[in-house]
């Protein structure tokens, strides 16, 4: 959330004005709020109906839909990382947030892939396979930039800025449905401010 705050966002405000990049964010943001609403979670390693504190067994049948599911996610964020190539100024703030999530995110992925398959080998290989889609996205990404131009990329971009605000937003909610306020905002707001403060240096 905090890179796209303090980064995306303003970025784009200077290229398309407030109101262009605003909409492009909400774009984005409301994509991924139709997709969880109504078609798959997107963020199936928090979101799934199965009770943790109280699990004795197995979840089968979960790998499957788990695996594709975060291919794609991997497959988005390998896609935002490349076309943020075009604007080195917070390029590598897309790299530090999306680096940030993969490590709880993979460690939620192998888990729950573990939980749901029976073997061990198997588990690693399928959430190796599931995250390699983020070199994949990106390689996609950089087949399709000549043909996209310049405002096609920051549009792109917006949209990755507001499901980044998305899934920051949807992951503080479950801990403070979880685990009450402290320990819900007090992790996001040290996030967003150190975002900012990164970005002040930078400036």
């Amino acid at each position: 959330m905090g890179v796209a705050a303090a980064w995306i966002v303003p970025e784009m405000a200077e290229f398309f004005g407030w109101m262009r990049a605003l909409a492009w964010t909400a774009a984005g943001f409301g994509l991924l709020w139709v997709i969880d609403r109504f078609v798959h979670p997107v963020c199936p390693a928090c979101s799934h109906s199965h009770d943790h504190d109280d699990c004795t067994t197995r979840l089968h049948g979960f790998a499957a839909p788990l695996l594709i599911a975060a291919a794609l996610h991997a497959a988005a964020d390998g896609w935002s990382l490349a076309a943020a190539k075009s604007a080195a100024m917070f390029s590598p703030a897309l790299a530090v947030g999306i680096a940030f999530h993969k490590l709880p995110e993979g460690l939620a992925l192998g888990v729950m892939t573990r939980a749901s398959m029976r073997w061990k080998l198997a588990a690693i290989l399928c959430c190796a396979m599931a995250e390699a889609m983020t070199l994949a996205g990106g390689g996609f990404e950089s087949a399709l930039a000549p043909y996209l131009n310049v405002h096609s990329l920051h549009a792109v971009l917006a949209v990755a800025g507001g499901s980044f605000l998305y899934l920051g937003g949807h992951a503080v909610h479950g801990e403070l449905r979880r685990s009450g306020a402290a320990p819900a905002f007090w992790p996001a707001l040290t996030g967003v401010a150190g975002s900012g403060v990164l970005r002040w240096f930078v400036s």
